[in-house]
């Protein structure tokens, strides 16, 4: 095995030390409660909320969030045209993908936010249907730079004991990846959006939906839209239940949150594909940080 391939194959160890370090190192107490919250932020706190499932910044703080995930599909959709060959019929492939991300956001106001994603490092296999004709190969695979994001997220109009909070958020997608199929993104995407979140005593609910562009054609459609569910259950847990989608891919996601310090939270989530084209398993882990 080369030196490189070696390097590659330790990323999940190393990613898995790094979390367990982090989580021991910054393990203190929670902080004691002040002034009370008004019942409907419970479970989530003040500040605007973020592109995470449960994660709010407030005004003049920084949100770090280091993570790995790992998405399985059985029923990718492409067309070999859009993996450099010549055919525009549509098949259905398998896709094994591995992404070490990084999650950037800062506090601007206490109703606007801005955040940054990109996976620093992303593998793609991909495997040939059976029954594609083209000259496709039957295993191809990438890896490098995977897709860089960035958010602006502000609040309209802030929850009261009467009303939901509604919020709004515009998203580009960079085209640093021009010369890759599997990984990244080639051309500007960009969608906006907009959501409600509303807290009650056996939870908050939020729902959101988004207006999408792809750069590769000339028509805005319906981009992702979701569901979310967070329940504060004890000072260091707290559950999401989220279901989401997008065109005909819709998933169900869970995830558990262990607040083990002031400053740190322990995410842990996986997602279940519940149409064909949705991928069939997406579990992450990371660490979020504030500051």
């Amino acid at each position: 095995m080369s030196l490189r391939a070696l390097s590659v194959a330790c990323w999940p160890r190393r990613v898995a030390w790094i979390l367990v370090y982090s989580s021991v190192l910054f393990a203190t107490p929670p902080l004691s409660a002040g002034e009370p919250l008004p019942s409907y932020l419970e479970d989530r706190g003040p500040g605007v909320s973020l592109g995470l499932f449960g994660a709010y910044v407030e005004r003049g703080e920084w949100v770090v969030y280091p993570f790995y995930e790992y998405t399985r599909t059985s029923a990718f959709e492409y067309k070999p045209s859009e993996l450099g060959f010549s055919g525009g019929e549509d098949f259905l492939g398998k896709t094994v993908e591995h992404e070490y991300l990084l999650f950037l956001a800062y506090g601007l106001t206490d109703r606007l936010a801005v955040e940054l994603e990109g996976a620093v490092y992303a593998k793609t296999t991909f495997d040939k249907a059976p029954n594609d004709p083209s000259a496709v190969p039957p295993r191809l695979e990438e890896s490098g730079l995977g897709d860089v994001e960035g958010q602006l997220r502000w609040i309209w109009s802030k929850e009261t004991a009467h009303r939901p909070e509604l919020f709004g958020f515009f998203e580009v997608v960079f085209p640093f990846q021009k010369d890759k199929h599997l990984i990244g993104t080639q051309d500007w995407e960009a969608s906006f959006g907009f959501g409600a979140t509303r807290g009650f005593r056996w939870g908050t609910l939020s729902g959101r939906v988004a207006l999408a562009y792809d750069g590769s054609g000339d028509q805005v459609e319906l981009g992702e839209f979701g569901v979310d569910y967070l329940k504060k259950l004890s000072p260091r847990w707290r559950v999401v239940l989220s279901l989401e989608g997008e065109s005909d891919e819709l998933s169900l996601i869970g995830e558990a949150q262990w607040l083990f310090s002031r400053h740190g939270m322990l995410k842990l989530n996986c997602g279940f594909g519940l149409t064909e084209k949705a991928p069939d398993v997406a579990p992450e882990v990371g660490v979020l940080f504030h500051f």
